[in-house]
């Protein structure tokens, strides 16, 4: 009787800016909650976490997920928590050499930066696929599903087409004034590729669960789907 998997990936954006439609650069980075709170619960379950990103980039933090105002109360704990530990996992692991053998699960948090590198990013689009293919959880919280997008086969069929999700929605990126001069609308594009996209209000946690897939709207769904993650994986 085989042993369960008990490592999970997280893969990270590389960039540090979002180029917008009139040339200018918006600063961007990791979430903190959206990476802090599912390492934290994943930990706390008894798994190993890993951290990779396109060319083993550490990427910046974004500096208002460190703001109260924007993050809410807990977000210096998030801030620190997500800063330990990838100071202590050390370099990311180069995401062009990494297999899914031997996770049990892949994570995608957000942040802006995966609408600006994960979305087309083949590397991660073939380790998606992988992951799909062997029955591994996939879980994507806020603009973590953009990095869905990157899995599509030689004929530009996209793997997670048909399937439910939650993401960040239209609206939130219009309350976050960010909406405007977008070069595109995560759930817009997710819905014209394909995916059954549903939405709960603005900043609350909503959820959404599909065979193996697990997503979340926001920054507040962060836990709720790695519990759920957790759960499913027994």
């Amino acid at each position: 009787m085989s042993v369960p998997t008990r490592k999970i990936l997280i893969v990270m954006s590389a960039a540090s800016v979002w180029e917008r439609t009139d040339g200018s650069a918006y600063p961007t980075g990791y979430w903190a909650e959206e990476l802090a709170a599912p390492h934290e619960k994943f930990i706390e379950a008894g798994y190993t976490v890993d951290f990779a990103s396109p060319g083993g980039v550490l990427q910046p933090l974004d500096q208002h997920s460190a703001d109260p105002e924007l993050a809410g109360a807990d977000c210096a704990r998030h801030v620190a928590h997500a800063e330990k530990a990838l100071r202590e996992f050390g370099p990311l692991l180069k995401l062009n050499e990494v297999r899914v053998d031997g996770y049990a699960a892949v994570v995608l948090p957000g942040g802006h930066g995966p609408v600006v590198d994960l979305y087309q990013d083949a590397d991660l689009g073939r380790l998606l696929t992988a992951a799909d293919a062997a029955g591994k959880l996939v879980g994507a919280v806020c603009h973590g599903p953009a990095a869905l997008l990157s899995a599509v086969d030689a004929e530009g069929k996209w793997l997670f087409a048909g399937r439910e999700m939650a993401a960040f929605t239209d609206e939130e990126e219009q309350l976050f004034g960010t909406a405007e001069g977008a070069p595109w609308l995560l759930a817009s594009r997710l819905r014209e590729m394909g995916a059954v996209h549903s939405s709960g209000p603005a900043y609350q946690q909503f959820n959404v669960s599909d065979r193996n897939l697990y997503t979340g709207q926001n920054p507040a769904s962060s836990t709720r789907m790695a519990e759920d993650m957790i759960a499913a994986l027994g």
